[in-house]
């Protein structure tokens, strides 16, 4: 969260994940002055796993300037769904809960296969 570059929202916001192989990754939000093109934390998350090795998340976590829980929005949801452990489970403002919990009946990669 020190690292994140708000300029114009002024609320920095971190994210740290637990991998499946023990590493932590983490996050930061990068805004842009065109606002939809800002990362948010947990997509830079994403990216430092793949830059240090790839791995599925088991846990993640996301907070404010003061250390405050922050649930992910639904786009940020969907990407930690496509990049966690099937266990995985993520802190939110009504405690840990499962990514199953977070997004039910979610729409992942294994719903693009081909049918054989």
């Amino acid at each position: 969260m020190r690292n994140a570059y708000s300029p114009y929202s002024r609320f920095p916001v971190g994210a740290a994940a637990l991998t499946g192989d023990g590493r932590i990754v983490s996050g930061c939000n990068v805004e842009n002055a065109s606002y939809g093109l800002t990362l948010c934390a947990e997509c830079t998350l994403v990216g430092n796993l793949q830059m240090t090795g790839g791995g599925r998340l088991r846990a993640f976590y996301c907070v404010d300037r003061d250390g405050n829980v922050l649930m992910p929005c639904g786009r940020c949801r969907q990407l930690l769904y496509e990049f966690r452990a099937p266990d995985m489970e993520l802190m939110t403002t009504r405690g840990i809960k499962t990514m199953d919990q977070v997004l039910p009946d979610a729409f992942g990669p294994e719903h693009l296969e081909e049918t054989r």
